[in-house]
């Protein structure tokens, strides 16, 4: 009896040892929330959550004396400003609806530490008050892109490039590149251009153009190229496809003109005079106050008032014996006067009415050998064109550019 006691009890504790295990139900993590610290906002090499930041424009009459004190600054120190940092900014060049920008202490205080005024989309000044005095310019990076447009003229070359959304500048730039060689008030509808260029960005917005890399201009159906080019240590030219220098002796004309008023003539019905006498020149109607350039390099051999030419600035120029006039000058640009060199593309002096002139215009005239020449029909040489092994090495060169050039869409079914 008491051995079948001891064996059931000895079953017994079998059975519950033998039990399985209780099934545990995993409980789910909980995760903490991560939250994203906020991104660091730093302009002007300063980061923003380290101060107290006020952004503001300046008013029209506004300057530094009247700005810098809402933040705690004294006359005293505005006047060292003033004496002692003249040469990095001229305070006196704070120009209305400016940006600018105070970075103050995070702390009872509220004192100004940094005041940073924005010159323009790249450059900015800084007046640092945080230890010592201190004044420095500063830029923002700039990012450059190479970007490709094209065009064709319905109505004007200006329109041309409006109606792609191109910049202002990148005209000019283009007219200028071809100036030498097209006669821009002389294009036809139907006349289109292809362009690769360099804009500038700063943060992430659109400032401005930079270099021209290359161009097709095609002017009743023939196409013109240029190319940026480098060689040796020479400094970047523009060439044509056939490695002639874009830059010739003279540029074109003198000045941006609204119309030419009187062509080159031996018999002309002088406007003033009332009677035919020669007009050995080419005028050129513009506003008054109209920019005029030296179209050539040269040195000044006369620049004063010259009877019925009014003020007259008379240039001998470095390439062959070639002389310019500019006549009926409202003013000269500063420094011109007889003996100085000027470069081609120099102010030299502004469009007036002087001496005998019905009206704003520019009279220019070229004497080649002595002799008056017209100055819409001679062929001005260009300038260092590439030669030899320069010349096959620059083929090379502009051989993949020029497709890429060419493989620019242009849509000619605006005509």
């Amino acid at each position: 009896m008491k051995f079948n006691l001891l064996f059931f009890s000895v079953l017994l504790f079998a059975f519950f040892s033998c039990e399985p295990e209780e099934k545990k139900i995993p409980v789910p993590e909980t995760k903490e929330e991560i939250k994203e610290e906020p991104k660091p906002v730093i302009e002007y090499g300063f980061n923003y959550h380290d101060y107290v930041v006020d952004t503001n424009r300046v008013k029209k009459n506004e300057g530094l004396t009247h700005i810098l004190p809402k933040y705690g600054i004294g006359a005293g120190t505005i006047f060292q400003i003033a004496e002692n940092f003249d040469s990095i900014f001229d305070v006196r060049k704070i120009k209305p609806n400016h940006l600018y920008t105070a970075f103050q202490a995070k702390d009872s205080t509220n004192r100004l530490l940094k005041f940073v005024y924005k010159k323009d989309a790249i450059n900015y000044v800084v007046f640092d008050f945080e230890d010592s005095l201190n004044v420095y310019l500063g830029q923002k990076e700039v990012i450059v892109k190479e970007k490709m447009a094209g065009g064709i003229v319905t109505s004007s070359l200006w329109n041309a490039f409006m109606d792609q959304d191109l910049s202002p500048a990148l005209v000019g730039k283009v007219t200028k590149l071809y100036a030498w060689s097209i006669d821009f008030f002389g294009i036809q509808k139907g006349d289109y251009f292809k362009v690769i260029y360099e804009a500038k960005y700063v943060d992430d917005e659109f400032v401005g153009v930079g270099k021209v890399k290359s161009v097709l201009f095609n002017h009743l159906d023939k196409d013109r190229y240029f190319f940026i080019y480098q060689r040796d240590t020479m400094p970047e030219s523009y060439f044509s496809e056939e490695g002639e220098s874009m830059k010739r002796a003279l540029l074109s004309a003198p000045l941006e003109f609204t119309r030419i008023s009187s062509k080159f003539s031996h018999r002309r019905l002088h406007p003033v005079f009332k009677y035919y006498r020669p007009h050995h020149g080419v005028d050129y109607a513009a506003p008054m106050g109209t920019e005029v350039v030296a179209t050539g390099n040269g040195v000044v051999t006369f620049a004063g008032w010259a009877g019925q030419a009014g003020r007259l600035v008379k240039i001998k120029h470095t390439t062959g014996d070639i002389e310019t006039k500019y006549m009926h000058l409202r003013r000269f640009a500063k420094g011109i006067k007889k003996g100085v060199h000027v470069s081609q593309g120099q102010k030299i002096g502004e469009v007036g009415s002087s001496g005998a002139s019905t009206g704003p215009h520019l009279d220019y005239r070229i004497y080649i050998n002595g002799k008056a020449v017209d100055p819409l029909s001679i062929d001005i040489p260009t300038v260092d064109p590439l030669k030899d092994s320069a010349l096959i090495e620059y083929k090379s060169y502009i051989a993949p550019i020029k497709v890429k050039l060419d493989n620019i869409a242009v849509d000619t079914t605006q005509i």
